[in-house]
């Protein structure tokens, strides 16, 4: 057997600082340094607060409840930090951190008590006084279905069983040090909290998501007919005097900086034409034959429902006012406002147990979808498609039911079928196209039960064979294989086997709006003691918005099933068409029980070099060197040119 260790290069600050002597009470923090550690740690004590705090208080109380428990978490002066481990590394080894962490945790478990008539409240319980927000409404992005499925399984949780698995979760604590910190925070029964946090699966890498992130926030408006009702007396009698002000001041007959502008409140009459039915747009059946574009602005309207003008208007009204009840999700960089004329109507439909409209204003895919009956439960969807060409305007997913998508089709799509990505040789199943919408086709991202396949949409058109895959969002990405700047479609049977090992990479890629992704395999590695070569290969991301592009280099070694991410890096140029250059590199453990740095870089990679615990050079694009368990290095290499590229971090 041989064993693996990744080894994340450039960023490899893991020496730990020496403590300090400790006096028999523990060493002491000054209000300084717990600010220091505050501050440079306040997102994650933010996230922990978040997780701790009972769903019941709603998730816009939440939020801003995590944020005043965090910030008044400061101590007055000095006070005594909890007993750190020696072995201890990372955020927690830092006193202050550890300080600031127990008064968060204590906090937020004061916060879920119930209030009591014979007892004075807890500050902690009462509304924060800051931070405060008037007339919206801010709660975290939504993440996808595993995200919704833990935080459900969460909220049945007793408060201290929700610190118990987000301390293991954030912090990594282990169990020892989990039940110290519950007992410092005043938790009466710490095991009992343990044992509350072990009937939660271990889906910790859920809790970096946008799903608990109280940092990065939407925001919607509070009940606007209750603050019209309170306010109606007020904001008439203000509204008089400031008119009265404006007339009695300005001079001549102008309205200031507006000029010959409408009252804010006035019926714009664009914005009332797109709230019409009547006047959607609708494409001809052939107009993607002759037009000299080929994406969404060509296909026509389908589905039994293009006449139903009630549906239609309760779209287009959602789009432009969404409710409360309505559960609204976009992908990253895309605006939710109204459209800002008509919309061009793509699909309407009943589809499995809703109905469902897709619409198109030219930079957005929007689905509206509703119960069969009535319309409680309404969702609204937001996806960036502006610039997408054949291969990205191909399909659309209409719905999401019992761990299946289905999918409307572009109208030059012949035939649709079904690929296990993890098997090259497993064939396709044809999937029937009625109308263009796809029978239904399990989705990956809906699976719960492991990565033992990776299910893509396969398209057929005059043109030739592509592959899409679901990652949570309205639009699949695209899929190719080969070097930035010339990939093939990963139809191929070349770019199957090499999207074999990786494709369960992709579940890392779920709702951060991909367009496309492509896979190329830079490098063979000879490996110590054996007649084999593993595997180097890099993984772009490319999203709609532009930015925000993520690079995996993978490795995997022959006979492994998966490969193993080796480093990561977002909004860099490297494994692409502008920057292909890539360099990466592991510990390995041979099967003579010796541990070796392996590290390769691209083509055109002339020398290759490690610094720091790993001091090692070679010549050409590969470096082969002798280390030892838990070595940590940085990688550098010389390109042809003289030009020099740095490793993944």
């Amino acid at each position: 057997m041989h064993s693996l260790v990744l080894l994340n290069v450039q960023s490899q600050d893991v020496a730990q600082r020496p403590s300090d002597p400790e006096s028999p009470t523990g060493p002491v923090v000054d209000v300084e340094q717990a600010e220091a550690a505050l501050i440079e740690h306040y997102p994650r004590l933010v996230r922990l607060v978040y997780l701790v705090l009972p769903p019941a208080l709603g998730r816009s109380r939440r939020v801003l409840t995590a944020h005043a428990l965090t910030q008044r978490a400061l101590p007055r002066g000095q006070a005594p930090a909890p007993v750190i481990p020696a072995q201890s590394a990372g955020p927690g080894s830092d006193p202050g951190y550890a300080l600031v962490r127990l008064q968060v945790v204590r906090a937020a478990l004061e916060a879920g008590l119930p209030l009591k008539r014979k007892a004075w409240p807890k500050r902690a319980q009462l509304p924060p006084l800051l931070p405060q927000v008037w007339g919206l409404k801010l709660f975290p992005r939504p993440g996808g279905a595993d995200e919704l499925a833990l935080d459900q399984k969460l909220s049945a949780l007793s408060g201290a069983g929700r610190a118990a698995y987000a301390l293991r979760g954030l912090d990594r604590l282990p169990d020892g040090e989990v039940r110290k910190v519950l007992g410092e925070a005043g938790v009466d029964d710490p095991d009992a909290a343990l044992a509350e946090a072990d009937s939660v699966p271990a889906e910790y890498g859920l809790l970096e998501s946008s799903e608990f992130d109280p940092c990065s926030l939407q925001a919607r408006p509070t009940d606007l007919m209750r603050r019209r009702r309170h306010l109606k007396v007020a904001l008439a009698a203000g509204a008089a005097l400031a008119v009265c002000g404006m007339l009695l001041a300005l001079p001549g007959d102008g309205w200031g900086p507006d000029g010959a502008a409408a009252p804010p409140y006035a019926q714009n009459p664009a914005a009332q034409a797109a709230l019409d039915p009547g006047r959607l747009t609708r494409v001809s059946p052939a107009a993607w034959k002759t037009s000299a574009r080929t994406d969404f602005s060509v296909w026509p309207a389908r589905g039994a429902l293009v006449r139903d003008e009630a549906l239609l208007r309760r779209a287009l009204a959602v789009w432009a006012r969404p409710g409360d009840t309505v559960k609204v999700s976009q992908t990253p960089g895309t605006p939710t406002g109204g459209p800002a004329g008509p919309p061009q109507l793509l699909y309407a439909g009943t589809v499995d147990d809703s109905r469902v409209v897709i619409l198109h204003d030219g930079l957005r895919i929007v689905r509206y979808a509703e119960p069969r009956e009535g319309t409680r439960g309404a969702a609204l969807d937001f996806a960036r498609v502006d610039g997408a060409g054949r291969a990205e305007a191909g399909a659309v997913v209409l719905s999401r039911t019992d761990g299946n998508v289905r999918y409307l089709t572009a109208p030059w799509v012949r035939k649709a079928g079904e690929r296990d990505l993890r098997s090259p040789g497993g064939g396709v199943m044809d999937l029937e196209l009625t109308d263009g919408v796809t029978a239904p086709l399990a989705s990956p991202t809906l699976r719960r039960d492991g990565c033992t396949s990776w299910n893509v949409l396969q398209l057929t058109d005059g043109t030739g064979t592509r592959l899409v895959t679901d990652l949570g969002e309205l639009v699949p990405a695209r899929l190719t294989a080969g070097p930035p700047g010339e990939p093939a479609e990963a139809s191929r049977a070349q770019a199957l086997r090499t999207w074999a090992p990786y494709a369960c990479s992709l579940g890392l890629l779920r709702s951060a709006g991909v367009r496309s992704v492509n896979a190329w395999a830079y490098a063979h590695q000879p490996l110590p003691h054996t007649d084999n070569e593993a595997t180097w290969l890099c993984t772009r991301a490319e999203t709609w918005r532009g930015e925000g592009a993520r690079v995996l280099a993978q490795f995997h070694t022959p006979g492994g099933r998966f490969g193993a991410v080796a480093a990561r890096a977002e909004n860099v140029p490297a494994c692409g068409p502008r920057k292909p250059e890539v360099l990466a590199g592991v510990l390995w453990k041979s099967s003579k029980g010796s541990w070796y740095l392996l590290a390769a870089g691209s083509p055109g990679t002339t020398s290759v070099r490690a610094t720091g615990g790993i001091e090692a050079s070679a010549e050409g694009r590969m470096l082969t060197a002798k280390a030892r368990r838990g070595s940590q290095a940085d990688l550098s290499a010389t390109l042809e040119g003289g030009d020099s590229v740095r490793g993944l971090r």
